[in-house]
């Protein structure tokens, strides 16, 4: 038994000792190789079928041609010129062979100087990238090619996770698989971001130098191929040195690749570089903020770049921001619409500043009126008989308790209705509010464009109903018309940068909303306040029409006027409401009027009203009105929401308010013109608080 297993354990006769088994050091070796080239293998293949599969998918050149992340809206002022560009701004596509060889030269220099010879994604780049991570201990060289850059401007976002990156990598690798170098670069140079809100070479070179991209320079090659690595940083919009510096860097690498020599380089002055100055946007983002909005209404929902033809005069809004920042009184604001005959408004301006407000007090703010508001008084009272030349009383007078007085303290007696427009007579204006109707005056307010609430409590003669400028301008607007309706308006025409038109403005029939002697009569007593009167500051050397508004303790001055077909209202006060010492309509927003119509109307021929004006004899001293005297113990009185207050006693409580029929709201009669017709013109949606109470 011991000998078999003495043979067994030898080696058989002329044969090879038997090798020793693998160690664990070498099996695990052998192992690793196997599986990790197994592994190697697999991924190779997962990514070749991950790329085949994406560049099947992605978009066509065409596609990607077209494609944009955001809207761009270019808008236009009546002549065509650019006002201001909203959004991103792409300019126009230029093609490889457009596009200058220098630019292409300075943007492969500075970001993918062996874009030819690798497939996407540059492995020598990624080396020296992490060769400084490990060197510094920070990544201070990107890795990424232009092709990447590329992936991630059109399909990616700029997070910085490792998901993110390996997307784009598959994405870099499609790019390269389905399209060829000059294609990727030429998508490259019209995508990517420069800065100050351009997109692509085109956008930039005009931008910042203010021509196209066909013929950008080596010195502004190398400044916008500069941009691309911190665009907010370096774009001469941002920090004009800081572009020149980054340039120089630029030019070094061409001279480095070979792309410029040094003498050519040494050449180069980038500090001489002129960039092209912006376009003041301040005042006309006024305008902007309130005409593009009803872009939702004219063209509904559409990604497409779009330009926007407006109504805007350039030359009008220049003098309409310096007529307002001349005229208005310290600490105050001011605001100033303009429109055409046919409501095409040729100028708004908001406030003093858009830059430091931006609130727009020619559209959103609600001001009480003063003696502006008379307009609609006198309209009622021609439409229901009077003529400027029939007789009225200036004396004292009492209605439901209110108490009317002129600002001179005084009465005049008997007087005809062209003198008490003429010369703001408040107890004339508080009598002919009650024989016609307080209720009609608000409805011809309604009918004329008012779009805010009115109360019919008998102060409302002397304009305690807030309105807004715009509104209050388009009243007048319609007697300049002869009673015709206006609708105000800002776009004429919306189109594609590639020319299809989306909308068009057709000349609209407007309705007649009083007959011709109404407006010929309220027009010859326009004419008189501004001959003689109150508006006198607002002459201009030619024919005009119009009337002051002063609110008590001189809290709001306007003028609202027209002359040549071209229909005026200005406004100043202070957005807290506070007193303004000497503000008064016939003062600095009469000034205002003049030294912008002075400007608007000069290259219109002169055009004399209908009617002549026939002027009072003699003058009344005072102008403006005051709504009441005395203190609120003594007298009735109206709150800040129109409710009439009876005199306290000593020990009362204050006084409930009143029903309808003393001094409460109540309701108007629907405008003559309807509401489907008032809702459209305003473009605004009924809603309770904007309708009559």
């Amino acid at each position: 038994m011991a000998r078999t297993d003495i043979r067994r354990s030898q080696p058989p006769r002329g044969g090879k000792p038997a090798k020793p088994a693998p160690t664990g050091l070498r099996l695990f070796i052998r192992r690793l190789f196997v599986w990790g080239g197994s592994l190697a293998l697999l991924g190779v293949l997962a990514l070749a079928v991950a790329v085949g599969l994406t560049a099947q998918n992605l978009p066509s050149f065409e596609q990607i041609k077209s494609q944009q992340n955001e809207q761009m809206i270019v808008v236009r002022a009546r002549d065509g010129t650019q006002l201001v560009s909203l959004g991103p701004s792409y300019g126009k596509w230029v093609g490889h062979r457009e596009i200058p060889q220098v630019m292409k030269d300075a943007m492969l220099s500075v970001e993918d100087r062996r874009f030819y010879s690798h497939p996407g994604i540059d492995p020598i780049g990624l080396a020296r990238s992490f060769w400084v991570r490990f060197q510094e201990g920070r990544f201070t060289q990107g890795g990424s090619t232009i092709t990447q850059q590329l992936a991630r401007t059109v399909f990616l976002n700029n997070s910085k996770t490792l998901a993110r990156k390996l997307r784009e990598a598959v994405l870099a690798l499609a790019l390269e698989w389905k399209f060829s170098k000059d294609q990727i670069l030429e998508l490259y140079l019209n995508k990517v971001y420069f800065g100050g809100g351009a997109y692509g070479v085109d956008s930039a070179s005009r931008k910042f130098f203010g021509h196209p991209a066909t013929e950008i320079s080596l010195p502004e090659a190398a400044i916008i191929a500069g941009l691309v690595k911190a665009p907010s940083n370096y774009a001469p919009t941002a920090d004009a040195d800081a572009a020149v510096s980054r340039g120089t860097v630029v030019l070094g690498l061409m001279v480095e690749n070979g792309k410029v020599s040094a003498a050519e380089a040494d050449k180069t002055d980038l500090k001489k570089i002129e960039f092209a100055r912006e376009a003041g946007q301040n005042s006309v983002r006024y305008f902007t903020d309130w005409a593009l909005p009803q872009l939702d209404m004219l063209i509904g929902e559409t990604d497409q770049p779009i330009e926007v033809w407006t109504t805007l005069d350039v030359r009008l809004q220049a003098a309409a921001t310096d007529a307002i920042q001349r005229n208005v009184p310290g600490g105050a604001q001011g605001a100033l619409v303009s429109m055409d005959r046919d409501g095409a408004v040729l100028a708004l301006v908001g406030g003093t500043d858009y830059v430091t407000t931006n609130y727009n007090r020619a559209i959103n703010a609600v001001r009480q009126p003063g003696s502006a508001w008379k307009l609609f008084v006198y309209l009622a009272a021609l439409e229901a008989g009077y003529t400027p030349n029939a007789e009225v009383v200036d004396e004292p007078v009492t209605i439901q308790g209110w108490s009317p007085r002129n600002s001179n303290g005084q009465f005049a007696g008997k007087i005809d209705v062209r003198t008490a427009f003429t010369y703001s007579t408040n107890t004339v204006a508080a009598q002919l509010g009650q024989e016609v109707g307080f209720s009609a005056v608000a409805g011809i307010a309604k009918r004329f464009g008012i779009t805010t609430p009115i109360s019919t409590v008998p102060s409302m003669v002397l304009g305690t109903n807030e309105v807004r400028l715009i509104d209050l301008t388009r009243s007048f607007a319609v007697i300049s018309a002869k009673g015709k309706a206006v609708e105000p308006y800002g776009i004429t025409k919306v189109a594609t940068t590639d020319g299809e038109v989306l909308y068009q403005r057709e000349k609209k029939d407007m309705p007649t909303l009083v007959p011709a002697y109404v407006t010929t009569g309220i027009t010859d007593m326009l004419q008189s306040a501004v001959a003689i009167g109150t508006g006198r500051a607002a002459q201009i050397g030619r024919p005009v029409a119009g009337k002051t508004g002063t609110t008590t303790a001189n809290k709001d001055g306007w003028f609202v006027g027209f002359s040549s077909g071209v229909t005026t209202g200005v406004w100043m006060g202070r957005d807290d409401d506070r007193p303004v010492p000497g503000l008064q309509g016939g003062t600095a927003p009469a000034r205002a009027f003049a030294s912008y119509m002075k400007v608007a109307v000069a290259g219109r021929p002169v055009e004399r009203f209908e009617t002549d004006a026939t002027l009072p004899a003699w003058q009344l001293e005072g102008e403006e009105d005051v709504l009441m005297s005395g203190a609120p113990e003594d007298y009735h009185y109206v709150d800040e929401q129109g409710n009439l207050i009876a005199p306290q006693q000593p020990g009362d409580s204050p006084a409930p308010k009143g029903p309808a029929d003393k001094g409460g709201l109540v309701p108007v009669p629907p405008p003559a013109a309807g509401e489907d017709f008032l809702n459209e013109a305003t473009g605004r949606q009924r809603t309770p608080a904007s309708s009559p109470q």
